[in-house]
């Protein structure tokens, strides 16, 4: 599907619409904000940025389906229905997979995000409770995580292939200058990434 075909589609609230030629991956993407979900069978690129948010990546192998989330909080009030909520967000994601024809019982999983990225974050937590969501979340539905960047410091940029399922993870400098000084003794830890394990999850 062109660009300007992708541009084109109608979408549904939530949907992520920042459609660009990433020239990186020479490929068509799609940008997820906090809050947007995407779901394809199409040769994109499905690319968010990350702090203590976390992105959900889904991907049915069988029908060669994948979909991204972007959730700020674990759960909110009940009456605000939102992709900005973990709960929300993921019963969002399954459903609209499911719509292209993805089974439950074949969905696997790569998590990300989740990190401690500011210093004044720490009394709330809020990375490590979202990451501890959607750990229970996919246990619960048992859809098998089979690879994740999770917590930590570092901000993430993830990309996401949704028809061969292929995710690669960039980590971004941080916002802690007290560990700058160790990062210059053992080199760069910001772009020295280690890979994940299971799955493939390759760093750019």
């Amino acid at each position: 599907m062109s660009l300007q075909e992708l541009k084109a589609c109608p979408r549904r609230p939530g949907e992520a619409s920042f459609f660009f030629f990433d020239h990186h991956f020479q490929h068509n993407a799609v940008k997820v904000l906090p809050g947007e979900f995407f779901v394809s069978h199409d040769s994109l690129a499905i690319m968010t940025v990350l702090g203590s948010c976390i992105a959900a990546c889904l991907w049915d192998s069988r029908m060669r389906v994948g979909g991204m989330n972007h959730f700020m909080l674990p759960e909110g009030d009940s009456a605000d229905a939102s992709g900005r909520y973990g709960s929300y967000a993921m019963e969002l994601l399954i459903n609209e997979m499911m719509k292209l024809g993805a089974r439950r019982e074949t969905l696997q999983a790569k998590i990300f995000g989740g990190a401690q990225v500011m210093h004044n974050f720490t009394t709330l937590n809020v990375g490590e409770r979202n990451t501890r969501f959607v750990q229970d979340y996919l246990a619960t539905e048992r859809i098998p995580v089979v690879s994740e960047d999770v917590l930590d410091i570092y901000p993430r940029k993830v990309v996401f292939f949704p028809v061969t399922g292929k995710v690669m993870v960039k980590r971004l400098a941080h916002a802690h200058p007290e560990t700058l000084e160790q990062e210059v003794v053992r080199g760069n830890a910001a772009t020295v990434a280690r890979a994940t394990s299971g799955g493939s999850v390759d760093l750019f």
